[in-house]
């Protein structure tokens, strides 16, 4: 049988569990013996980039802002890129390239088209006409949608409620745990939180935890792992509150770079308002460090209440303390959390796992 020709396409590589989920499966899938391209656009930030040891073709017109000029001729590129490789998939992840590279493959007569959603372009926080605007556009993009592919069930559960029909399938980010497994901690009271420095992602409410964990738990740092554009907001805040030598800022790190630091860990936090399935959460439990996590999205399939970790009401700090602190105090509980953490995410986070149930998908495809 002649090897499948695939092309994933996304709007950008900045460092972020989407853009790994996607560059693992080109990964996996060129292992198995699958011809893979991977399309993605120029731009990058301060949450740094990856490369993607993977054919990769840059197109200078496939931006993340609504461009409709640019946008009309990123289309236009991927037309003529789908029609002149003859691929017998193209699988596409991100808002943007998720809508352009699905018209696209729709016009060049693309036997296959699959979507994953890594997280919904509509959600809460956002104004009503963007929500309204996104969520037209993936009712529009879900009729020229072979399958999707969600990375956690309620990212199923919020597409339908919106009306956008289709067949899903549940497929959850993999990563390689190995490094994860076999971390050390060596932190004593340390609270981290790995995410960009950038709204949405919630790192005002540990801010305002902090005094009541500092209160309970005199020994507790936090670890701030990540960069970004709000960085030297969190830095004066922190200094305002008398906390400078408790907040610390890593600055941007490399994927690779995470174990280590997860590894110093006593909770991980996670607080984002807006996510699919967190893999920084899967990672902290690899790494056997329980979470507090806001019950938001998909996090409730792997920060499993009572089980994993606690989950705590979106936006409230005080919640936040609490679980931060009885986990603190309760090391025994925390280790238990830790421990069944672990095996979870060796049962259903590896990405070996990914790239095989992507590939059986694909075959039942076509």
């Amino acid at each position: 049988m002649a090897a499948l020709k695939v092309c994933h396409v996304i709007t950008r590589l900045i460092v972020g569990g989407a853009q790994e989920n996607t560059i693992a499966t080109c990964r996996g899938l060129r292992r198995l013996g699958y011809e893979c391209d991977l399309v993605t656009g120029p731009q990058t930030g301060p949450e740094g980039s990856l490369a993607a040891g993977v054919p990769t073709i840059v197109l200078d017109e496939l931006r993340r802002e609504l461009n409709p000029w640019l946008d009309v001729q990123a289309c236009r590129a991927l037309r003529r890129l789908f029609e002149k490789n003859r691929y017998d998939i193209v699988h596409t992840h991100s808002g943007k390239a998720g809508f352009v590279g699905r018209l696209a493959a729709r016009l060049a007569g693309v036997p296959v088209v699959v979507h994953t959603i890594h997280g919904p372009s509509f959600y809460r926080y956002q104004n009503p006409l963007g929500n309204w605007l996104f969520r037209w556009a993936e009712q529009v993009a879900g009729q020229w949608t072979t399958q999707f592919v969600s990375v956690a069930d309620a990212m199923t559960e919020q597409y339908q409620a919106a009306g956008i029909g289709g067949k899903y399938v549940t497929i959850r980010s993999g990563m390689k745990i190995d490094a994860f497994l076999e971390g050390k901690r060596r932190g004593d009271f340390v609270v981290g939180k790995v995410a960009r420095l950038f709204r949405l992602k919630g790192h005002e409410y540990l801010f305002e935890a902090a005094p009541q964990i500092v209160a309970a738990v005199p020994q507790v740092k936090f670890l701030l792992v990540g960069d970004g554009i709000y960085r030297e907001k969190y830095e004066r805040w922190a200094a305002e509150m008398g906390m400078s030598d408790r907040f610390i800022f890593t600055g941007l790190v490399r994927p690779e770079e995470i174990p280590s630091y997860m590894a110093q860990m006593d909770v991980l936090v996670h607080l984002s308002l807006r996510e699919g399935l967190p893999r920084t959460v899967s990672q902290a439990l690899a790494s056997g460090v329980p979470v507090v996590a806001f019950d938001v999205d998909g996090a409730r399939e792997v920060c499993r209440d009572g089980e994993t970790g606690f989950l705590v009401r979106a936006e409230d700090a005080g919640g936040v303390a609490a679980a931060v602190i009885r986990l603190l105090r309760d090391r025994e509980l925390a280790t238990k959390f830790g421990a069944q953490g672990r095996q979870l995410v060796r049962e259903e986070f590896a990405e070996e796992l990914m790239v095989r149930r992507i590939d059986e998908l694909y075959r039942e495809l076509t």
